[in-house]
């Protein structure tokens, strides 16, 4: 189980994330909410990448910074198109994260081949990732992100740049391993979450304004016929215009 417990994020006089307190246990969460609104910040938290300004992450009770390397082991994360070597090959970049992430050398062959099977690169595998499409990219975010088969994985819009065939892809496959897994998705695209998610957090401003179902957030917000719907009910009613999130 991870839990945030009031967790405050200041970059100077802004307050990027406003005392967030927030219980995920197995299954996929899509975490929506307009550009600026706070969802790259809370991912950079719960992965350890930025410290809160005060609260604590914990990790089955445990305080996630004290958990250290243990913590950082479990966990898969997949940002945007960052953290990539245009020069490596997909397979020596895949090999080089196995390392990091102590992957035994015995399993990593294994390993690396089920996780180009699962993003569909594998024909592609030993081409410089500088030749890599947008969509390659991502997609070989995702296949690092995944390796060594951690219980938390963090998804920074992992369909951005893929064919409507890719993303329908890539949304099942993270449908059939989310079983005993903690998934975050944060996405732009409704679509790509409706469907999978087990509950829905919505970010605004640095703070959730709500979390449930998608059938439940549909009933709260107007009898919205679907989570798109309800989008727009929270955001742009207020003006939060965000064109992206349209399917």
């Amino acid at each position: 189980m991870l839990e945030l417990q009031n967790i405050t994020k200041h970059y100077g006089a802004r307050k990027a994330l406003d005392h967030i307190f927030l219980t995920l246990e197995n299954g996929i969460y899509g975490l929506l909410g307009p550009n600026g609104a706070g969802k790259s910040t809370l991912m950079n938290i719960i992965t350890g990448n930025l410290k809160p300004t005060s609260g604590i992450v914990l990790w089955n009770g445990e305080n996630a910074r004290n958990l250290g390397p243990a913590y950082l082991s479990l966990l898969g994360y997949a940002p945007q198109q960052q953290g990539l070597y245009d020069t490596f090959t997909g397979i020596r970049f895949l090999s080089y994260m196995a390392a990091l992430k102590g992957i035994p050398k015995k399993k990593q062959k294994g390993e690396i081949q089920r996780v180009l099977d699962y993003v569909n690169l594998t024909e592609k595998a030993y081409r410089p990732i500088g030749t890599y499409s947008g969509g390659m990219k991502q997609r070989i975010l995702v296949a690092q992100a995944i390796l060594g088969d951690p219980h938390l994985i963090v998804l920074d819009e992992p369909t951005a740049g893929l064919d409507p065939k890719e993303r329908v892809r890539i949304r099942e496959n993270i449908r059939n391993i989310s079983g005993d897994k903690i998934i975050l998705v944060s996405t732009h695209v409704v679509s790509d979450i409706e469907s999978i998610a087990k509950e829905i957090i919505l970010l605004r401003n640095g703070k959730i304004v709500d979390k449930d179902t998608i059938s439940n957030l549909c009933e709260k917000h107007g009898n919205a016929k679907n989570l798109e719907q309800v989008y727009l009910q929270v955001f742009e009613k207020e003006g939060e215009s965000d064109s992206a999130h349209r399917i």
